[in-house]
């Protein structure tokens, strides 16, 4: 049985920065990675790999259930006969969800569908949670609520961004909520790795206490309909002043509706590319790996929020290119 992770969490708790870092973890296992991204483009091989020739698998459908519950069927499918046939070699699976889906229809995929559960062992739901923005995303979102009461390890991110009274009683509430997930502390990606692979934490009957419908096939979650997301490209270089001074002004005044935005920036005078994150009004940037020879340089900025003024924004940013 190839055993699998399921990797959830809201939008910007920190879910890519724990992947690449297992990822690039000398640890020796062999991981195939499917993403589902919300939105027309995934950035986040740009974010997890340097080597190009490494990919993840990747679904925009932006919800992991219904018909793309099918699509993923089909990849987990897809991925058992190549390594059957010796063309591709993995011990194990993780899948990186959407910050806007529930993890409930991903779980229900090993319950439901025969050849999938013969071949593929789910071993647990580990949720990242955001202890700057936990409560206000817990008291918003319905998705942010079912993350946390299905997880059967919550990892809890940006702990020093909080004082000591806020990261307990967030603790406290995360307990109330799911008093069996072992509550443990991860600093930008860095945790025990055996606190993440192989805990044979999921329990069926615990899924169906939570919710019921959970093997009901016909039972639909989808994510909050006003949520929606646009993609900013450019094949001409940032100048990164004008960069920096306006999205520092979009954070400032959208920073509540902006849920998650990174993207994979071409600044002038630069010969690497630049990786830029935010979330609400909190962003930054790291150097990445250089732009090869005869690559296509570009910018490519995702955007996910509520109420977003699209136009505005793509307009503020074409302003910023050389």
């Amino acid at each position: 049985m190839i055993p699998v992770t399921i990797l959830t969490g809201f939008l910007g708790a920190g879910k890519t920065t724990l992947l690449k870092r297992i990822l690039h973890e000398p640890h020796g296992h062999r991981i195939a990675v499917i993403e589902n991204e919300f939105g027309e483009e995934s950035i986040d091989n740009e974010l997890l790999f340097e080597d190009q020739q490494e990919r993840i698998v990747e679904m925009n459908n932006g919800c992991l259930c219904c018909t793309v519950r099918g699509d993923l069927v089909d990849m987990l499918n897809r991925l058992s006969a190549r390594r059957d046939s010796g063309s591709l070699e993995f011990d194990r699976v993780i899948i990186e969800t959407t910050g806007l889906a529930e993890p409930g229809p991903v779980a229900q995929t090993f319950f439901v569908d025969d050849a999938v559960a013969e071949r593929y062992a789910l071993d647990a739901i580990i949720t990242v949670v955001d202890a700057r923005h936990g409560q206000a995303q817990l008291d918003e979102h319905t998705e942010a609520q079912a993350q946390v009461g299905f997880a059967d390890r919550i990892l809890l991110s940006k702990s020093d961004l909080v004082d000591e009274e806020a990261l307990t009683a967030l603790k406290r509430r995360l307990v109330r909520m799911n008093p069996r997930a072992k509550i443990v502390p991860v600093h930008f990606g860095e945790t025990d790795l055996r606190e993440v692979l192989d805990i044979q934490g999921f329990h069926l009957n615990a899924a169906l206490e939570i919710d019921p419908s959970f093997l009901d096939t016909d039972h639909h979650h989808h994510h909050a309909e006003d949520v929606s997301s646009f993609l900013f490209k450019a094949s001409r270089p940032m100048d990164s002043d004008r960069f920096e001074g306006f999205m520092s002004a979009v954070s400032q005044a959208y920073g509540p509706q902006l849920y998650r935005y990174k993207g994979v920036l071409w600044l002038k005078g630069s010969e690497h590319q630049m990786i830029f994150q935010g979330v609400h009004m909190l962003m930054g940037g790291d150097k990445s790996r250089p732009w090869k020879a005869g690559e296509a340089r570009e910018t490519r900025i995702v955007f996910i929020g509520k109420g977003l003024p699209k136009d505005t924004i793509l307009k503020g940013l074409a302003q910023c290119l050389v």
